[in-house]
């Protein structure tokens, strides 16, 4: 009540009723009444103009301006480099500019600070109205670095104008799209080359060559390996393009590693015939089934163990092994006794059509997808692939995939 009349309101409506009072008593009960109620209302209608002083007002309205010694804290709080800069000059530069640009550049003249050509001269223009089209900058930081400048006019009244900069890092955008363009350009080659072998056999035919049996069979024997390959090549793709459309979804159906293992193995050693290769299998008891896609780990044991097929010393054998690691997860390695991979081309193995060894890859009938296809799929399975390899030993690779729940298959 006090907020709300006013202690100055509350003493005037005290005298009123004192007056009330003695009016009364002198014997006027109807000019007492009349005293009290008119007085009251005069100090009531009087107080919502009277007592400004007293009564609650409201608060000034806040100004939407953080004040110039607030800038640092704000644009720290970004984790993008972000410079304002005043009548040209660097004034504030938070703290991923300054470790893009230098810890120097505040105070500094902005050409300085951004030593790129492409920024110069959209820094010192003047100001536009509306948006204006980011600048792109290659090489600032680093060689392989790609940054998206896009310049904003403050107008707040700064002398001499005030400009914010925002440096946005397009480099992991632009790898992206560098990759999904060799993607295709290595897609197309890889067709292309299988396809002209073809065509090239089929117009020979349709000329002389098709007369001769022996040249005839000869050369459909390489037109049919030939669109074998452009077949492998397809499925691969869409292999990919699944595996890729279905990352998210996690599998969690328990798979029992140990039966596929030995579902694989059988099926490889059947089609081999008199001539296959030795596949051993190390197969750990209690090994607990995982989280996973029979199709998709059948998928990648079938790519594993064929490339151990193709690039180890002929006759050597292939070994699988089958472990329970204490981290809870399950191990499974593919090893050959090849001739090894150099440590620098390890890294860059999972990588889309990337070969070692071109002409060998393709006499053995590679895509150059298989590892990549077995990384996706390991991913998708929040698993992980290590690959091992010493030089006139062998190769080992192996994937780790999380354990399902706590049951355990005994064998």
């Amino acid at each position: 009540m006090i907020n709300g009349f006013g202690l100055r309101t509350l003493a005037a409506i005290g005298i009123i009723v004192v007056a009330s009072v003695a009016v009364f008593l002198i014997g006027d009960l109807q000019a007492s009444l009349i005293t009290l109620i008119g007085g009251i209302a005069a100090v009531l209608t009087a107080a919502g103009i009277g007592d400004g002083e007293d009564a609650a007002s409201p608060a000034p309205a806040a100004d939407p301006t953080p004040p110039p010694d607030h800038i640092p804290a704000v644009i720290d709080a970004i984790v993008e480099p972000i410079l304002i800069v005043t009548s040209g000059q660097v004034s504030h530069a938070n703290v991923a500019a300054r470790t893009l640009l230098g810890q120097h550049i505040v105070g500094q003249d902005v050409r300085l600070a951004i030593r790129h050509p492409g920024a110069a001269e959209r820094l010192m223009s003047p100001p536009r109205e509306g948006a204006q089209p980011p600048v792109n900058l290659v090489g600032l930081g680093a060689r392989e670095q790609r940054w998206e400048m896009r310049i904003g006019d403050a107008h707040d009244g700064a002398a001499g104008g005030r400009r914010i900069v925002h440096l946005v890092d397009q480099t992991g955008s632009y790898a992206a799209e560098r990759m999904r363009v060799d993607f295709v350009a290595n897609a197309s080659h890889e067709l292309r080359t299988p396809l002209a072998s073809i065509l090239g056999y089929i117009e020979t035919l349709g000329e002389e060559a098709g007369d001769e049996k022996d040249l005839r069979e000869r050369f459909l024997k390489i037109m049919f390996d030939e669109a074998r390959r452009m077949q492998r090549l397809i499925e691969d793709l869409i292999s990919l393009s699944r595996i890729e459309a279905e990352k998210y979804r996690l599998p969690d159906r328990a798979v029992d590693l140990a039966g596929l293992i030995d579902e694989v193995r059988g099926d490889i050693l059947d089609a081999q015939g008199e001539d296959a290769v030795p596949i051993l299998a190390d197969l750990a008891a209690d090994v607990p089934p995982v989280s996973g896609d029979s199709a998709q780990l059948s998928q990648v044991l079938y790519n594993l163990i064929g490339n151990a097929m193709k690039y180890g010393r002929k006759g050597a054998p292939v070994t699988i092994r089958l472990e329970r690691l204490p981290t809870g997860m399950v191990r499974f390695a593919v090893s050959d006794e090849g001739d090894g991979i150099p440590a620098e081309h390890i890294p860059r193995l999972t990588e889309r059509f990337y070969r070692v060894d071109t002409g060998r890859s393709r006499a053995a009938g590679g895509t150059g997808l298989g590892l990549s296809i077995v990384k996706h799929i390991v991913e998708r399975h929040r698993g992980r692939l290590d690959i091992e390899s010493i030089i006139g030993k062998g190769t080992t690779v192996a994937v780790m995939i999380p354990a399902h729940g706590s049951a355990v298959i005994k064998r």
